[in-house]
């Protein structure tokens, strides 16, 4: 498979912003935490950072805060760990896709439960 030089940088963003924020020391940003994916513009300035999270509502607005709080921090890790001209600038986005994958699931489980009655 051949990577396009923008998604091999989006990889190694999100392998270590994945890293970064498993090593905050901030005691808001605990539970199941993961970055499930990173969206590079293609001038390399921006990139999207979308993380699940996997706890209550009011938690994980809680850890969701704090980690965009720590935004700056996370950039200038991020600026030691990889080697590339310009570090974009980053944003994060909820990742829902799992949690809705999750919902889905319980949803057929009970149509199915419903019919074998």
């Amino acid at each position: 498979m051949d990577f396009s030089r923008n998604e091999r940088i989006a990889e190694e963003i999100k392998k270590n912003v994945s890293q970064i924020i498993n090593d905050l020391k901030d005691p808001r940003i605990d539970g199941l935490i993961s970055v499930t994916s990173v969206e590079v513009t293609k001038d390399l300035r921006h990139a999207k950072i979308l993380i699940s999270l996997y706890s209550d509502k009011t938690k994980k607005d809680s850890i969701f805060n704090a980690i965009n709080n720590a935004k700056g921090y996370i950039r200038r890790e991020l600026a030691n760990k990889i080697r590339i001209k310009y570090i974009p600038e980053i944003s994060f986005k909820m990742d829902e896709s799992i949690e809705y994958g999750i919902q889905i699931n319980k949803l057929l489980e009970e149509i199915k439960n419903q019919e074998g009655k």
